[in-house]
Parts: structure tokens; sequence; C-alpha cells
């Protein structure tokens, strides 16, 4: 039997953390309507793993047909785009469900800010002259800095580090885009295209070896990578970069970050992605 949704305090006694079973959510707002929104968050998130279960046959599977559930809509949409690669609405299920808690924190009055962060994939909301940073995984340390006038609204990351499967390299990728569902998504397909196939130094097993319901079925997915040369790591950063240029080329990203063993390339960085300079003796 499926534990029971909880809704806990953090230490800080502001921010509220949703947990049941494999979900893990931060939730924050600011505004006068915030008791009323987190009151809202808290009913929502009671019925979202639920809902997913009852259609998770159908979200493993590449066709996505007759999704109904709120977040399982937002899933399939969102990596539709991405056909004929091989994709699963599972590759948008964290992104989806922090949307789906922020539309019920937005659902009412006098929210003037809000974040819902899903293990790392956060969607959030941003009224005028409000603004949002971030921490990112990238050399040196970055983060993320999004104003209301930006056309960003998630921000995720996917690699082979984490909870998720992948068929590519990349310790982390870190994507923003205009919702939570595509930045999960792109950032899913992003760390797969920084690769070198074939590479001895890449150790790869069928994804349900591992995890015997994964929707990647028999593919082979990344478990282990040597130490790789310079010109190695930036072969398959380059792959990685040229695939983000297309997406952002096709209006489903804004900007992104790829990291592999100790070097970051960045997709228009400007004022959205930015580094600590590291500091010389």
């Amino acid at each position: 039997m499926t534990q029971r949704a909880q809704a806990t305090w953090l230490p800080d006694g502001r921010r509220l953390h949703l947990h049941q079973g494999p979900i893990d959510m931060i939730v924050d707002v600011e505004g006068l309507g915030r008791d009323a929104a987190l009151t809202r968050a808290v009913a929502r998130f009671d019925t979202l793993l639920e809902e997913l279960v009852t259609e998770l046959p159908r979200l493993r599977s590449t066709q996505g047909a007759d999704l109904r559930g709120e977040t399982a809509q937002r899933m399939a949409h969102a990596v539709a785009p991405f056909a004929p690669a091989y994709i699963t609405p599972m590759a948008a299920v964290a992104g989806a469900g922090a949307e789906t808690i922020l539309a019920a924190i937005c659902a009412g009055r006098g929210i003037d800010k809000a974040y819902v962060n899903n293990g790392g994939d956060v969607a959030f909301h941003l009224c005028p002259g409000q603004d949002m940073r971030a921490a990112i995984a990238s050399d040196p340390p970055g983060q993320v800095a999004i104003r209301h006038s930006d056309p960003v609204r998630g921000v995720a990351t996917s690699g082979r580090g984490g909870r998720s499967q992948s068929l590519g390299i990349a310790d982390s990728v870190t994507v923003l885009a205009i919702s939570a569902a595509m930045a999960d998504a792109a950032a899913t397909m992003i760390a797969n295209a920084v690769d070198l196939p074939d590479h001895p130094a890449i150790t790869r097993q069928p994804a349900r070896d591992l995890f015997p319901d994964s929707d990647l079925d028999d593919r082979l997915v990344t478990t282990a990578v040597a130490r790789l040369t310079k010109a190695e790591r930036r072969t398959a950063l380059s792959a990685g970069l040229s695939h983000a240029h297309d997406l952002r080329a096709r209006g489903l990203i804004v900007s992104a970050a790829l990291t592999l063993q100790g070097e970051t390339r960045l997709l228009d960085p400007a004022h959205l992605i930015q580094q600590k300079e590291p500091e010389h003796a």
C-alpha cells in the first residue's frame, strides 16, 4: 500500500515539504494569498501520485495515448515535439508534477512569487518586479537568475547522476525553458546526446536489468564513465551542445548548461546562467 501524502514544514518554518512515495517537493509562496495557496498545494498533492499510478502503463509508452490526468497530459504535451526520437512521457514527470502543484497555488489571488521544486526540477511563478535565483550544477559553480520579463518558467536537470537513467554520459544538463515539463524533457534529450558511442571507457547495461519497470526497456544506459581525455570530453559536449542549439532554434528551450568531468558548456549564457570565477592562488 502506498504511504499517504505528507506535508511538513522545513526547519526554516517557511518552506513546505510535500512527500509521498518517490515524490519529494519543496514549495514556497510569497504574497497576501500565501496561506490559501499552500492549502491548495497540499490538497492537490494529496491526489497527484494516485493519478499518475492509474495511467502508469501508458506513461511508460512512446504512444502516450488517451491520457486523462492533468499531469499526464502535461507530460505527453512536453515530449511530443521530440518525436520520432525515442522518448516517453516519463521524461517529463518531475517537471510536469511541479507544474501541477504550481497551477493549484496560482488558482487564487495574491500570489507575487511561488516555486515548486520537485527533486531539482522547478516550476515557478513571477509577478512583475520579481525574480528568482537558483544554483545549478556546473564547473565552476553557477546559478540561474531569472526575471519576470524572461521567457523562462521552468528549470530542470538530467544526466547519468541522480534518479534518472541516461543514454548519454553527461554528468548533468540543466535546461531553462518556458515550462518545467518542457525543461525536463529537453534536459533528458540533451543529456542523451552528450555521448561517445561505442567508446571503451563507457560502461552500459540494459535499462531493464537495472530497473525492471524502466520505460527505456532494453536500451543501453550508462552506468560508468572512466576518465576521458580533454579532446574526448569536448567531442561529447559538442554533440550535446549542437542538439541544444537545435532545440533552441525550434523554440523548445531558452538556455542550457552541460557538464562532463569538470568541463561545462553554456548555451546562450547571457544573464540567465552565471558562473563564479575560479579563485586563483
